[in-house]
């Protein structure tokens, strides 16, 4: 059994002269646009230290709000974190500025998270102000106003805003949908540090299986929407949806991840489940009112849009609305929508991909 990746660390040229607090402070410092300086390419160079690997465990923090919306199909996207880089930060008060969605009356020492391993580096970008090094930037986030976001600000330094604590921050390339991995999970930390697994992702079913036992009910019993005692939730594919899709014998089948070395066939009968031979995300692109977009569902003649690149325009001037931080979101007929097109992101599967049928 080959073992998990090991994860890298945070580095920083720590010294008697350039200390923590140094470090902090460069973290917290949004770069300048019109001219940068040596602290901004100082902060670049620690934050690019922090880097994803296939199966790194991955995580989100989501409020009470949003995990009705997960269970009912949402797919992770937008802003998150490893969760080797949030060990150290346990209970749901320690977290609760990483939700990001404004809160929402759920209790504030209560956080809920969801758990997924990365399929692959590229589906992550870091949210940079500056293009550094030719990696994509994100200049738009950090310049959005107060009331047109929701969660802390984007300080475009690739660190998540803290008076306290380090956090290399991330987002999912051009803030997509990514698709769900085997075993993911959705998680509950309470105020006492612990961690309840409270569902766990089926790929094959497309279902969400409950985990928990009755003592933790009352952690959902105040969220709306949500049955506490339902066993299975079914999860209704969208048409538009960032899926995986795998080639296996010249024929294409959607495809299920369960990094960092198994990837198959999605089928029922565990014997369908052949290691695809190619892997690739493939998600729906478009171009509305000048800007590019990514398409999250349809309905009938209607497309759910969501903004690549947000800027301080985006609610104003085109109607989009904020879901969560760095989530710009509009309806718009199909008619006003142009260069619609699916995208595939092909992965490189290693040599040890494992077959799932052996």
């Amino acid at each position: 059994m080959l073992g998990e990746p090991e994860e890298q660390p945070l580095l920083a040229p720590v010294t008697p002269t350039f200390s923590f607090a140094a470090v902090h402070e460069f973290t917290q410092r949004p770069p300048r646009l019109d001219l940068p300086g040596d602290a901004d390419e100082a902060t670049a160079v620690i934050r690019r230290t922090a880097t994803i690997r296939r199966g790194t465990r991955m995580i989100k923090l989501i409020s009470g709000r949003q995990l009705g919306s997960y269970l009912h199909g949402r797919r992770p996207s937008g802003f998150c974190y490893r969760a080797y880089d949030l060990a150290h930060l346990r209970t749901g008060r320690d977290l609760a500025l990483l939700t990001g969605d404004g809160g929402d009356g759920t209790p504030a020492e209560v956080v809920f998270g969801l758990r997924w391993r990365a399929v692959d580096p590229t589906d992550y970008h870091i949210p940079f102000s500056l293009a550094v090094a030719g990696l994509a930037a994100y200049p738009g986030l950090a310049d959005i106003r107060p009331h047109d976001r929701l969660g802390p600000p984007v300080l475009g330094t690739g660190f998540a805003p803290s008076q306290e604590h380090v956090v290399p921050e991330f987002v999912t390339a051009d803030l997509a949908d990514l698709p769900l991995t085997a075993n993911a999970s959705l998680v509950a930390f309470t105020p006492d540090g612990q961690e309840i697994t409270l569902y766990t992702y089926l790929p094959e079913q497309r279902a969400w299986t409950k985990m928990f036992g009755p003592q933790w009910r009352y952690l959902l019993q105040r969220l709306p929407d949500l049955p506490p005692d339902q066993e299975y939730l079914p999860v209704t594919a969208g048409e538009h949806g960032s899926t995986l899709v795998g080639a296996y014998r010249g024929q294409s089948y959607e495809a299920i991840a369960d990094p960092p070395h198994e990837y198959r066939v999605n089928a029922r009968a565990r014997a369908a489940r052949y290691a695809v031979e190619t892997l690739a995300r493939r998600t729906h692109y478009a171009i509305w009112r000048g800007v590019p977009v990514t398409v999250v569902r349809a309905d009938g003649d209607w497309l759910r849009l969501r903004l690549c690149r947000p800027d301080r325009d985006s609610s104003p001037t085109h109607g989009a609305q904020c879901l969560e931080r760095g989530i710009y979101e509009v309806w718009a007929n199909a008619s006003h929508v142009s260069d619609l097109r699916p995208v595939d992101f092909a992965y490189e599967l290693d040599a040890h991909a494992s077959d799932p049928t052996a």
